[in-house]
């Protein structure tokens, strides 16, 4: 049985997706504050994390960069009754696995956290993946250049680990998607080029400056040699 942890001020609502989730063969922990929610972590980290964006102490935000810092492939999946583009662009800069717009359905909640749990247990371990001076343990969700390491989270990983699986080869959109969020695209979704755009970021570029993940217009992306 898959532990979450529900951080959301709403009660109302801990109740009822708490109770639907359990039903779903789900154990749910709610905390309804920021402060609480950094203690239930720190006390045992769960499967993963459904995280409102509005807590009462704080930014969920802020709490997630706190995540992504101590847990860095705990799957998180943000929730926000806002649903401003902005919030679910920042969320995802930050780490977020997926983005949710409250109110959500619990079905479609429940399929999101199948689809981020399974990415988060692979089938099989992954040896490490050596191309030139990078160096990436799917297992581990680190990549090293030049002896420098840098955590992934696990959509971040999921994803280079497809494109170093193929070096030089386009993947598409759409197949990447699946790979590293569990799902197809919808129209105008940028959680692919989001998650794409911050691994980019840690990565960096080739030594001669070439992009390291390179870019095709509305189809796709590869690893570049």
């Amino acid at each position: 049985m898959s532990e979450l942890l529900l951080i959301d001020d709403d009660q109302e609502l801990c109740e009822l997706l708490g109770s639907w989730l359990t039903q779903e063969g789900f154990a749910v922990r709610a905390c309804h504050d920021g402060e609480s929610a950094r203690q239930a972590l720190a006390a045992h980290a769960p499967a993963a994390v459904v995280l409102d964006v509005m807590l009462p102490d704080g930014s969920g935000l802020e709490l997630l960069k706190q995540l992504r810092s101590d847990h860095a492939e705990l799957p998180v999946l943000m929730l926000s009754a806002r649903g401003e583009p902005l919030d679910r662009i920042l969320g995802l800069e930050l780490g977020a696995d997926d983005y949710l717009a409250k109110p959500c359905d619990p079905r479609e909640l429940t399929a999101r956290l199948r689809a981020v749990l399974r990415r988060s247990h692979p089938a099989a371990p992954s040896t490490q993946i050596e191309i030139g001076d990078l160096a990436f343990s799917p297992v581990r969700g680190v990549v090293s250049i030049d002896q420098r390491e840098m955590s992934l989270t696990l959509s971040e990983s999921r994803i280079l680990e497809a494109l170093l699986r193929q070096p030089g080869e386009p993947l598409d959109k759409q197949e990447l998607a699946q790979i590293g969020l569990g799902r197809k695209l919808t129209l105008y979704d940028r959680s692919l080029d989001m998650h794409v755009s911050n691994l980019r970021k840690k990565i960096g570029p080739h030594a001669d400056g070439r992009p390291r993940i390179v870019a095709l217009r509305s189809r796709g992306y590869y690893y570049s040699l």
